[in-house]
């Protein structure tokens, strides 16, 4: 009886260890917490995803209707998935790494950098509206401009760490 009983108890730690995560994940000096999919069809399809993803968050940099850093994260979360090395690429490089890194520590952004992007959303959209001649694309800029503050306005906030 006693022995049955262990056995169970080993079996709930193993399945909470794979909902965790902690028995499938490796963690490669330097490198990232990667968890390959099994399937090879579904890796290239999370491969696909993941660069379709890293080209929306590059597109972003430049347009102000698509957020680089949502696209980034999908990026990374994608190549955990489908391959260690553009994952860690992901995360060594110097401008997407720190992006990830606070997401993965934090789940959230500094106030001081979603301060920064309300500001630059309602300059780019702004003058973006104000130079449209339509009132039906002033209108559109404007919902979607409500939409991506409503989106912006639901990350959290990590405040700044104090050392006192």
């Amino acid at each position: 009886m006693q022995d049955r009983l262990s056995e169970k108890i080993e079996q709930v730690e193993g399945v909470e260890e794979i909902i965790t995560g902690k028995e499938t994940c490796s963690r490669q000096p330097g490198g990232s917490f990667a968890r390959l999919h099994d399937s090879r069809l579904v890796r290239s399809l999370y491969l696909v995803a993941g660069f379709v993803a890293l080209i929306l968050g590059v597109v972003g940099i430049v347009l102000p209707v698509l957020p680089t850093t949502p696209f980034v994260l999908l990026a990374a979360a994608c190549f955990a998935r489908s391959s260690r090395h553009f994952h860690d690429k992901l995360l060594t490089n110097r401008i997407t790494g720190p992006i990830i890194h606070e997401w993965m520590e934090h789940r959230s952004i500094p106030r001081k950098v979603k301060r920064w992007v309300y500001l630059l959303l309602v300059l780019s959209l702004g003058s973006s509206i104000l130079v449209m001649p339509s009132v039906w694309h002033q209108g559109m800029l404007v919902l979607l401009g409500v939409i991506l503050i409503a989106f912006v306005w639901r990350i959290p906030v990590r405040e700044p760490d104090v050392d006192t």
